[in-house]
């Protein structure tokens, strides 16, 4: 096969989820429903908290930045996708296809801190109640987001950086709809074994390490909670966890499965199927399960709702 240097690869070509043209019609009406609904939920879920000066908390600032970070994820992927489809050019650029790599690498551990900084923002709210204002000030809140962006953006770099070293064959078909750096690595001629290894230990830690900590959090709301003496106060404190439990157990549930998928099959276009259950599912559905389950989201969601239709008409 005929090695084709990285400094002279120009482009990639995104195959996408199939290649039966009349199934693409249906895939572009799927993915742009999925997009706007996406686009939707997270805009109006960060309108309403930041209209609603009740909702401005430590759990609600990291909802809002999850519902930004939710959002950025699934427009840094299927616009180039819808685009592809309905100009039927598949082609994207060395440098596009490196950045759009970089993006969902930092996405996606920012959203693995992000439901780990919830955990423990429900920990120290149920465990330590009377010292929970003093210990999730705004600083210390802030500096938690700081802290878990920097951590998402150096993983993103690293793995960038490695891909640069990389030489890639003639083949440079792409069996996936955006970027994923597990599958661009698989085009290299050059020896990858470095760049599998770094993404098999950043997955495990940088996943891991936020899963335990919803793990330790979890077990130690479990157990202040059973000791509660009355029956409304252990309700009332499951019910403020449900809505991040589910959002952990989508996003979590899905990128397991994707993995398990991909050492079961052994079909690039396969796993790229299984990818959009945590690449756009998890963005798509967190506004609903906060919406619909938080009772003070739903009033601040009412009150947005209301004041907008008032505006329009």
């Amino acid at each position: 096969m005929d090695v084709e240097n990285q400094s002279v690869t120009s482009e990639f070509f995104l195959r996408g989820l199939t290649d039966d043209t009349e199934l693409q019609p249906l895939i572009f009406g799927i993915f742009l429903c999925m997009y706007l609904t996406t686009i939707f939920g997270n805009v109006l879920m960060m309108l309403a908290i930041n209209c609603d000066s009740h909702l401005h908390t430590p759990m609600y600032l990291f909802l809002c930045h999850l519902s930004f970070n939710d959002l950025y994820l699934v427009s840094i992927t299927v616009p180039k996708m819808l685009v592809n489809i309905q100009t039927q050019d598949q082609r994207i650029t060395y440098a596009g296809c490196l950045s759009q790599g970089f993006f969902v690498a930092v996405c996606t551990v920012f959203e693995c801190f992000l439901l780990g900084v919830m955990a423990y923002d429900r920990y120290v709210a149920i465990c330590y109640p009377l010292r929970y204002t003093v210990l999730m000030n705004p600083c210390f809140c802030i500096n938690l987001v700081l802290i878990s962006l920097f951590i998402s953006i150096v993983n993103g770099l690293l793995h960038s950086l490695m891909m640069l070293h990389l030489s890639f064959c003639t083949d440079l078909e792409i069996l996936h709809f955006f970027c994923e750096i597990a599958q661009v690595i698989k085009l290299a001629c050059s020896d990858s074994l470095i760049n599998s290894i770094l993404i098999f230990v950043t997955a495990a830690v940088f996943a891991g390490i936020p899963l335990f900590g919803i793990i330790f959090s979890y077990i130690h709301i479990v157990s202040t909670v059973l000791k509660m003496p009355s029956s409304e106060g252990k309700y009332k404190a499951f019910s403020t966890c449900g809505s991040h439990l589910s959002v952990v157990s989508l996003f979590y549930g899905t990128g397991f499965g994707v993995y398990i998928t991909s050492e079961v099959i052994d079909s690039s276009r396969d796993i790229a199927v299984a990818s959009v259950m945590y690449s756009i599912v998890p963005p798509m559905m967190n506004p609903f399960i906060y919406g619909l389950r938080n009772r003070d989201m739903k009033e601040a969601l009412k009150k947005v709702i209301s004041k907008t239709a008032a505006a329009l008409l």
